[in-house]
């Protein structure tokens, strides 16, 4: 599987198997909804949706999208009636994560470091319209070396609708390439975040006893670089006011 974010021109295939991936300065963003945002925590339910085509029905649809996208993410209709392409899914993560790493610790398992994703990052994932959510969110993890849980996160879908955006959590058995095909290429119309879990306060029982070393580790590093910059900020403030002093009783 190649695995491209869209800092480069690359993108990542569920159906290849390669670990390599790389960076360039380039970096692409979501745009800034403008209009009130709306969270859900149930699947987005549209009016009379369907969700069976037939394979001409597909055809006619994917033909469409075709004609609309204006970059070279197309998609393709197989022999089968499986069709592949491309989506587009924004990092948003807000707690670290845990990379694996070479090192063994006692008992034979693997020890990995935690650090946080940049937030914002679009990459681009070469799917089929078999992929399912929960097979996204493995494939994203695995190709940044991610050790956590994957069902410590979730897929969400970001639709604009009459200037106003709703951000819904996609179910693990939906179809992100289908939801694609339906909305269109538009971003706008329809874009994907991969977050944390939803649920209202972290279940630090889910991580293992490395993770938690691991966020101690970096709320210690945090912490003594505040307080580096608040001693800073005091000695600063404090040969400001001896100088002043000086001052004052020169003239005095």
């Amino acid at each position: 599987m190649t695995w491209n974010s869209t800092m480069s021109s690359g993108y990542s295939s569920l159906e290849e198997d390669s670990e390599e991936y790389f960076f360039t300065a380039r970096t692409s963003f979501f745009k800034k909804p403008s209009g009130k945002i709306t969270e859900k925590k149930d699947v987005e339910k549209e009016r009379e949706l369907r969700t069976e085509f037939s394979r001409d029905e597909i055809r006619l649809k994917i033909e469409q999208y075709n004609l609309q996208t204006k970059d070279h993410l197309k998609m393709t209709l197989g022999s089968t009636g499986v069709y592949t392409g491309f989506i587009k899914v924004q990092m948003d993560l807000r707690r670290p994560v845990t990379v694996r790493g070479g090192q063994k610790a006692a008992g034979g398992t693997m020890m990995g470091e935690a650090f946080y994703l940049p937030r914002g990052v679009i990459n681009t994932l070469h799917v089929s319209s078999t992929n399912t959510v929960r097979e996204v969110i493995v494939a994203l993890l695995n190709k940044f070396t991610v050790a956590d849980n994957p069902a410590k996160y979730a897929l969400y879908k970001r639709c604009r609708r009459e200037e106003q955006v709703y951000v819904c959590k996609l179910a693990d058995g939906e179809q992100p390439l289908f939801l694609r095909l339906l909305a269109g290429p538009d971003l706008d119309t329809l874009s994907f975040v991969l977050r944390e879990q939803q649920t209202g306060e972290v279940m630090w029982d889910a991580f293992s006893i490395p993770e938690l070393r691991n966020f101690l580790r970096i709320l210690d590093k945090e912490e003594e670089e505040q307080k580096e910059a608040v001693i800073r900020r005091y000695n600063n403030y404090r040969q400001r006011l001896q100088e002043a002093l000086r001052e004052v009783r020169g003239h005095s």
